[in-house]
């Protein structure tokens, strides 16, 4: 190749060879979003609901309507009210939202963030923006297998401290945490300390009602459970104060400006209501062949370490291995 960008799938092809049978290993990061998913935001890009959901026209009223009905479903999942989700082009953006908005908007609260050492970049990265502001962050270590100490985190917890976010499933390794019992002690050592959770990976993969979590802020994104990349949730609790983090265009959103993505939402709603039709049986299935693998695995190749937890205290479609005197980068050629 001449070094010049690769414009067709037939120049791909022609570059790499015939695709062959693809065993696909980064499921956790991303995928292919399912076909039913694709073939309903179809519609939305051309025939119906193109306009601007905040505009006073035909094509404006359809799309609100649109929205706000894929925001119902969304919001069904999570036993939440859908005015209380804010939508963004992603998980990413989402944290960044929870973190600069929510520390901005309660500093009265006090200086100090706390945050687990495992936390995703997008919520250490705004918060070590904001040590940059005056503020002290914290992060509580965890152990061999992943898990806070709940002890050790609320030992942290004062009277100045603003903002706590521990991620419910960890993305490397598929740690769940007791975050239940985690919030229970954030809560009576502190009842005005705001609580937010990265559940990015968590969603579609473990029961999960945020009512009952009593979470003030959490985050989700689409493509982690075959849904379209681009969309990203921030579910803000009634009553918490937030501030905004960018400005400008008209939205039907108060938090996050700009022209809602209509058939993203449609997307993302759509990939939620195939993986929530059967949830039981889609975990069960997914827990036997992460099982399987990891078993499969261990028993024929020497060597072998698996990182974090086993059984339960897993996310059900989690493998993380490490394979000993061998190249990462070299496993993943």
């Amino acid at each position: 190749m001449d070094g010049r960008a690769l414009r067709s799938v037939e120049e791909l092809i022609k570059f790499h060879g015939k695709p062959k049978r693809e065993v696909y290993f980064d499921g956790e990061n991303s995928g292919r979003v399912l076909k039913e998913v694709i073939e309903a935001m179809l519609p939305y890009f051309r025939d119906i609901g193109y306009g601007h959901p905040s505009i006073t026209n035909k094509p404006g009223w359809e799309a609100y309507e649109v929205f706000s009905k894929a925001s119902e479903l969304i919001a069904k999942t999570l036993n939440v009210s859908p005015q209380d989700l804010i939508f963004t082009h992603s998980g990413t953006e989402a944290n960044n939202l929870a973190v600069l908005g929510g520390v901005r908007a309660n500093k009265h609260l006090g200086k100090k963030i706390i945050v687990s050492a495992i936390e995703h970049l997008s919520v250490i990265f705004p918060a070590k923006e904001l040590e940059k502001a005056g503020f002290k962050v914290i992060e509580v270590p965890v152990d061999n297998e992943g898990f806070v100490d709940s002890d050790i985190l609320e030992s942290f917890v004062d009277n100045d401290t603003v903002l706590v976010s521990i991620g419910y499933v960890n993305h490397e390794i598929g740690t769940i945490q007791k975050l239940r019992e985690i919030i229970e002690k954030i809560r009576d050592k502190n009842p005005d300390t705001i609580i937010h959770s990265d559940v990015v990976d968590a969603y579609g993969r473990i029961p999960l009602d945020l009512t009952k979590l009593d979470l003030d802020m959490a985050t989700l994104s689409s493509h982690k459970i075959k849904g379209p990349r681009g969309v990203g949730v921030l579910y803000l609790k009634e009553g918490v104060k937030l501030e905004k983090i960018i400005y400008g265009q008209l939205s039907t959103q108060e938090y996050w400006p700009g022209v809602e993505n209509v058939p993203l939402v449609v997307g993302f709603a759509k990939a939620a209501e195939i993986r929530f039709a059967n949830f039981e049986e889609e975990i069960n299935h997914m827990k036997k062949l992460r099982d399987m693998l990891i078993k499969g695995i261990m028993d024929r190749v020497p060597y072998v370490i698996l990182n974090g937890p086993s059984g339960e205290r897993r996310a059900p479609d989690n493998v993380n291995l490490s394979f000993l005197y061998c190249e990462g980068e070299a496993l993943t050629i």
